[in-house]
């Protein structure tokens, strides 16, 4: 079974360079990466035929091994949260990234078939005003087959940070979302 030896790694590089592209060299035994607040970088300047100055070309860190996938943006100060590496190496899965469906810039919602069912993963970074959680909140969706909802959602609560003794209203929205898509609630820190 496929699904018995998928390997995901959830990983966050705090924008810098160098543990995001660690991360791709050292981690080739997992299938799937998922990286938050990834480094962005400038890669090189290009000519437009609609601006007379040169256009920079800002990206992720690429690898050869790994495939990227992450929202592109308009806004050269507005990059996605979250990227999703893909494992080149031989797998039997085909994974699509699902904007149709979670149409967010800090959502990376994705599937893939394994005998002959869907599934789906979605990764999620929420900023501290809750954005994408109240996204999530209001979009009306019904998913079968969610694996793994995994993320940053920045909210303190005392449920999972002993050290913190009060309860965030957003924690009520985050659980809603969990019994939504039919999971369970796991902290690791």
């Amino acid at each position: 079974m496929i699904l018995k030896n998928l390997k995901i790694f959830f990983t966050k590089c705090l924008w810098e360079q160098d543990p995001c592209g660690q991360h791709l060299g050292n981690k080739k035994n997992f299938n799937i990466i998922f990286i938050q607040e990834p480094s962005w970088m400038f890669i090189c300047t290009i000519s437009s035929f609609y601006n007379k100055n040169s256009n920079s070309l800002v990206g992720a860190p690429n690898h050869s091994n790994w495939i990227t996938f992450s929202r592109s943006s308009n806004n050269d100060n507005e990059h996605s949260h979250i990227i999703l590496y893909i494992n080149t190496c031989p797998f039997h899965i085909y994974f699509a990234l699902r904007k149709n469906i979670f149409n967010h810039r800090d959502i990376c919602y994705f599937s893939f078939f394994n005998n002959n069912d869907i599934f789906f993963i979605i990764n999620v970074y929420s900023d501290d005003c809750q954005s994408t959680l109240k996204y999530l909140k209001n979009t009306e969706v019904n998913i079968q087959n969610m694996l793994i909802m995994a993320g940053n959602f920045n909210i303190r609560d005392s449920n999972w940070d002993l050290s913190y003794s009060f309860h965030s209203i957003y924690t009520d929205s985050l659980l809603e979302i969990v019994d939504l898509f039919d999971l369970n609630l796991s902290c690791s820190i």
